[in-house]
């Protein structure tokens, strides 16, 4: 940026002086003679000149384009810093805004359980189906933030702790001094919080709840420093029953529960399918029960037929044939026929079963049905009549 106005010097100082060689050349050109040869070459000269001053003419336009877009390339840049040191205030003033509503503890609450919330919806989990917020047990002593429903009626009870004033106050000073203090007073919170957990036994007032409670931490960082802090954290909380999780390890949590879910669903499925079947299978052999009636009751209406045709056959038209010998018709009477075709029995093992079940219904069976025809007077005197003289 500093050298453009020396260039811009030494392109005039450049071009002045050839101008003013030119003059000079020209006017001592005009005192010498035509034919000297010092006059000509003077003249190849400022013919030279007058090129060189052509290319200085181009080079100062290009110099005064480049001056006017460095203007405006500058002014840009300066509109660009300005919005940058704009948004970056702004910035700034949220950030503090933010961190001072972090550190009134119903902010911290409202922040810890909406990263609860969220961790359970990542993990695939469904509100009033998988999860209760806010349940309150024990007639309203227990409020955990969330239970967690598992596969088999079981639950798992899951308080959000978020530390923020300590970790704020961790993450935002450089004095070595204040730092430990900020990190001390952020394990001993956690500390008294997981002590605090224990002695609730959330799991007396949950029927088939594991004898545990979760404690979420809505950050890796917030963990990794309680832990600096406290370093006997996890053996401390384990003794009361109460389980650390952060968000990556609590979603491995919640999906290991979604399994159990499906797997739960698929067994449910499963038994529903099993139970239709055995109905299924019942009705199939309710209604096989009813066909076997009704293939019974077409045979006793063959054999009710037959017993008929033989009837008619024995007493009937023996009287009707002697209208033809006494010659009051010539016409024929058309022989009635038996039905010998009887309806199909069950042939399937699962059916076959039936033909031996007793009748339920008081009706006869085939056998009797055909017994009886066999042994009736009609049969007979039908056998008699049809047989050869």
């Amino acid at each position: 940026m500093d050298t453009f106005p020396l260039l811009l010097t030494l392109a005039l100082v450049l071009a002045v002086g050839l101008a003013l060689g030119a003059v000079i050349g020209v006017l001592w050109s005009r005192s010498r003679p035509a034919d000297d040869p010092a006059l000509a070459a003077l003249q190849q000269r400022v013919a030279e000149h007058a090129v060189v001053q052509d290319g200085l003419d181009r080079l100062q336009d290009q110099l005064s384009d480049l001056a006017h877009d460095r203007t405006a390339w500058q002014a840009q840049l300066n509109q660009q810093v300005a919005d940058m040191r704009h948004s970056t205030e702004s910035l700034r003033r949220e950030t503090t805004t933010l961190a001072t509503a972090l550190r009134k503890p119903q902010v911290r609450g409202q922040w810890g359980e909406l990263h609860l919330r969220r961790t359970v919806e990542l993990a695939g989990l469904v509100d009033h189906c998988d999860f209760a917020e806010q349940t309150r047990l024990d007639d309203g002593r227990l409020r955990p933030d969330l239970v967690v429903s598992l596969a088999g009626g079981r639950t798992i009870a899951v308080d959000a702790k978020a530390p923020l004033a300590a970790f704020l106050d961790l993450t935002g000073t450089d004095d070595p001094a204040e730092h430990d203090r900020a990190l001390a007073r952020l394990g001993e919170h956690v500390r008294k919080h997981v002590a605090d957990l224990g002695s609730r036994r959330y799991w007396e007032a949950l029927s088939g709840t594991p004898e545990f409670v979760v404690l979420f931490l809505p950050g890796e960082a917030i963990l990794q420093a309680a832990l600096q802090a406290v370093p006997d954290l996890v053996e401390q909380a384990a003794a009361r029953n109460v389980v650390l999780a952060t968000p990556s390890t609590l979603i491995a949590l919640l999906r290991t529960v979604a399994q159990g879910w499906q797997h739960e669903v698929l067994n449910e499925q499963a038994q529903a399918v099993q139970r239709l079947g055995q109905d299924l299978h019942a009705r199939l052999g309710s209604m096989a029960g009813h066909l076997d009636r009704v293939g019974r009751s077409l045979n006793a209406s063959v054999v009710a037929w037959n017993q008929a045709m033989g009837s008619l056959e024995g007493r009937v038209l023996v009287s009707a044939r002697r209208f033809a010998e006494l010659g009051v018709t010539t016409e024929a009477l058309e022989e009635p026929r038996q039905v010998e075709a009887v309806a199909r029995s069950l042939a399937a093992p699962e059916l076959a079963v039936l033909d031996h079940l007793p009748d339920r219904t008081g009706e006869p069976t085939l056998d009797d049905l055909l017994d009886r025809e066999q042994s009736s007077p009609a049969a007979r005197r039908a056998r008699g009549a049809r047989a050869p003289p």
